[in-house]
């Protein structure tokens, strides 16, 4: 008999002015494995963008947004970057943009509202006016 374990697992990298300020795991919540397995079929939603906030809140498997969500940019490539069993999400937050002190980010496939695929929570990174913010998100099925 074959037993076949299907795992889905993330990884985050935060940068600040190109230096790497976080390197986190993730959870993919609940609602972001059904989604997975609705792609499979074709009638899932793809993810498109990445939102910061400010809460601090642990992440539970059943969370299906942010605490406090601050800010949501387009991801830089839509759908995200497959290579092999791996897919690289990347959003940028420019200067003057998601200013604050962050501590979550999640991973959705609109831009407010949609399907929150995975979430986050993290030390405070203290985004200033003038900081470029970069959030490279890995997803490996293993």
């Amino acid at each position: 008999m074959l037993n076949e374990n299907f795992k889905v697992t993330g990884q985050v990298t935060i940068q600040k002015n190109g230096e790497v300020v976080r390197d986190i795991a993730n959870t993919i919540v609940t609602a972001g494995k059904n989604n997975i397995a609705s792609l499979i079929t074709d009638a899932g939603s793809k993810m498109t963008h990445m939102a910061v906030g400010t809460g601090t809140t642990s992440v539970a498997a059943g969370d299906t947004t942010l605490v406090t969500e601050t800010d949501r940019n387009a991801l830089s490539v839509s759908g995200g970057a497959p290579s092999s069993n791996t897919i690289v999400y990347t959003a940028v937050w420019s200067a003057g943009d998601g200013t604050g002190a962050l501590t979550e980010a999640g991973l959705f496939s609109a831009a407010s509202s949609g399907t929150m695929m995975a979430r986050t929570v993290f030390s405070a990174v203290n985004k200033g006016a003038s900081d470029v913010l970069t959030i490279t998100w890995t997803v490996t099925i293993s």
